[in-house]
């Protein structure tokens, strides 16, 4: 963080997307940036770190907070992220609460709007993949998400086909407090690079291998050396498995799995860091991670 000073017309702070698993978060705070920060899937968990990303414009600087989904937790990962899902509402200037206009208003939307209520922070509804739906459903979800909880301001979005992401960002601005520029205008998050690598790599795994085993993997760079005369990185990442029969599926009949994988991360990697990617995969055992949370530490999960 830098908190310059800054002018008093210039608006900065938090803006945390909260929500149930799977509504949208990460591609709509893709959207907002413009480009890709955050990785994404179909599938439960798949962010797994508190994860801020800076946008700056004119007068402002806006820090999206992306978290966790909440969810009834199976395991210490799920209590882990549930728990810093719920510490990355707090001490925050916007709370968006996302909510998927394609699936039924539930028991867990309320839960969430539960914890949502227990902060001091403007409250934004914001309806996702609205284009997926009708406008009935969408005009449903917002009339039963406003029945819970009072708002700020709500809208409905649909972040893919970029249907009023510009209209997201301006409202998140306008509930924004004067204040100081708190990171560099140069960085667009403050995650670690080997982690935003890794998670890269995982969301590889997870397209691969979406029906088997997406919530048995962890993804962890181990060596990350950049050579500036052949302007290349060479990058070693171990994807750990829980249980022995999950290695083979994640390499695949003569190593095909794997080659995908790696090919498939390579291209992203090679644009994030705008230079050639030599990537070294390798499948590692290590039973009931999920269950340790040192493991899960370790990791980063969770933070």
């Amino acid at each position: 963080m830098t908190g310059q000073d800054a002018s008093v017309d210039f608006q900065s702070g938090f803006v945390t997307l909260a929500g149930r698993p799977n509504v949208g978060k990460s591609t709509l705070l893709n959207a907002a940036l413009g480009h890709k920060v955050a990785i994404t899937s179909n599938v439960a968990q798949t962010t797994r770190h508190r994860f801020r990303a800076i946008l700056n414009g004119q007068g402002f600087q806006m820090v999206f907070v992306d978290t966790p989904g909440l969810h009834k937790p199976h395991d210490a990962l799920g209590e882990e992220l549930n728990h810093s899902a719920i510490q990355g509402m707090t001490d925050v200037d916007v709370v968006a609460f996302c909510l998927d206009a394609t699936q039924q208003f539930g028991r867990g939307d309320e839960w969430v709007l539960s914890q949502i209520e227990q902060t001091t922070s403007a409250r934004l509804l914001v309806v996702t993949k609205s284009l997926l739906a009708g406008t009935e459903q969408v005009a449903s979800q917002m009339s039963a998400a406003q029945k819970c909880l009072d708002f700020s301001a709500a809208l409905a979005v649909s972040a893919l086909e970029g249907y009023q992401v510009s209209s997201f960002v301006e409202i998140c601005k306008n509930l924004l407090p004067p204040g100081p520029a708190w990171f560099d205008p140069d960085k667009d998050t403050d995650q670690p690079l080997e982690v935003i690598i890794a998670e890269f790599i995982r969301e590889k795994v997870l397209h691969a291998t979406f029906d088997e085993l997406p919530h048995a993997i962890g993804v962890q760079v181990e060596e990350m050396e950049r050579d500036e005369k052949a302007k290349l990185y060479r990058i070693s990442a171990a994807i750990y498995v829980e249980r022995e029969s999950q290695k083979g599926m994640v390499v695949g009949k003569g190593g095909r799995m794997i080659k995908e994988i790696g090919s498939s991360a390579r291209q992203d990697l090679e644009h994030l860091l705008a230079c050639r990617v030599y990537l070294d995969l390798r499948v590692k055992l290590r039973k009931q991670w999920r269950r340790d949370a040192n493991q899960i530490r370790r990791f980063g999960y969770g933070q």
